[in-house]
């Protein structure tokens, strides 16, 4: 039997403009997505955007696997390896993030986002090489961007290529708790927020360029690689394929999760505002961008963003953002308008939900540091 009822008593739930009404969810349920392959601590799931319809799944411990799209995989194929360079001294350190570039199938360039493994705690952004025979070549590796951390948590790791061409990147507020360092509000630092950068091109002694419409761009005491801020800590982002609109889910500290919609240059409040709501002692005035959707920890404790589903299999679900908590394993659905959110399922639920991600046809799978892979079908009679 479906889980109906685990939106039903929405006490700690919060909907922009709306009631905080569960509604029955859309035909969906959750399945074991490739029974026979197992991985140790998959943390992103994706696919090469080159017509192969080869599947991806990145390992924390800094190891790439590939695979055909196939519910009867037997065995996948390592195509990177570079844990001796992923440091892992924190829970939420380790190989974060892939990106394939636009042109992937013609430059066959990759993108990895990990912890450094030696010298002063930070995060690296890198870009490497697939070789013909489908294996990435770690000795391609060139750095493109290092950012320093104070803390072993909070990394960030997300990153993804907009419908721009530009590279988007997540850096959490820098660890610890409550961002003792006030890096969420502070342009001045990296930290805290959504970058987004030209990896394409080379400037002002840069080993990239920052696009110059940028909204920080030539702003005093200002990095102009910010795209937005005031995040305390996004672990995933996406796309909306069809209508390229940035969602994202922030992890919150002590009460409230929440889903967001990132718009260029506004500040979404951390660590002055924890959701919608009050936090510590500063008091700093707006305006700050209201989170779409947010979750008390009745129901959620560490939120994993997902994606806007486009796929053709679940008809009822198209067009709803699906997105999930690491803690509770609770799955849900939204619609939003706009202006507010009109519908809000819940779908199931998945142990330790590290990722989602879409297949070619933008099937949405989920990945658990379980070790499985899950994906959303459509729940028959």
């Amino acid at each position: 039997m479906k889980l109906l009822l685990c939106c039903a008593l929405s006490t700690g739930i919060y909907l922009a403009n709306t009631l905080a009404i569960a509604q029955a969810a859309p035909g969906v349920r959750v399945e074991a997505a490739f029974p026979q392959l197992r991985f140790r601590r998959p943390i992103y799931f994706t696919h090469a955007p080159d017509g192969t319809n080869r599947l991806f799944v990145v390992e924390q411990s800094g190891r790439v696997h590939r695979f055909k799209n196939n519910p009867g995989a037997r065995s996948t194929h390592l195509v990177l390896d570079i844990s001796a360079w992923v440091g892992r001294r924190g829970e939420e350190e380790g190989l974060l993030g892939l990106a394939f570039h636009p042109e992937f199938e013609t430059n066959q360039y990759v993108y990895l986002h990990y912890t450094a493994a030696r010298g002063t705690r930070r995060n690296v952004l890198a870009r490497f090489v697939m070789g013909r025979a489908g294996v990435i070549d770690p000795r391609s590796k060139q750095v493109v961007l290092e950012v320093a951390q104070p803390w072993s948590n909070h990394n960030g790791g997300m990153i993804a290529f907009g419908p721009d061409g530009y590279l988007y990147i997540s850096l959490g507020d820098g660890g610890a708790g409550g961002d003792p360092r006030g890096h969420g509000q502070s342009r001045a630092r990296l930290l805290g927020s959504i970058l987004r950068i030209d990896v394409d091109h080379v400037r002002d002694g840069l080993t990239y360029a920052i696009p110059p419409d940028n909204p920080f761009v030539g702003v005093a005491d200002t990095r102009g690689e910010i795209w937005a801020y005031g995040l305390r800590n996004v672990w995933r982002f996406s796309f909306d394929r069809l209508r390229g609109d940035l969602w994202a889910g922030d992890v919150g500290q002590d009460t409230w999760e929440e889903i967001n919609l990132i718009k260029k240059g506004r500040n979404y409040g951390w660590n002055v505002r924890e959701g919608r709501h009050p936090f510590g002692r500063l008091d700093r005035a707006g305006p700050f961008e209201e989170p779409i959707i947010e979750h008390g920890r009745d129901e959620a404790k560490s939120i994993t963003g997902g994606y806007v589903y486009r796929g053709g299999q679940i008809p009822a679900l198209r067009g709803h953002y699906v997105y999930g908590d690491f803690v509770t394993g609770l799955i849900w659905a939204l619609r939003y308008d706009g202006e507010r959110v009109t519908e809000h399922h819940c779908l199931g639920r998945v142990p330790a939900i590290t990722s989602f991600g879409e297949d070619r046809e933008g099937e949405l799978y989920i990945t658990s540091l379980n070790g499985q892979l899950y994906r959303l079908v459509p729940d028959e009679p």
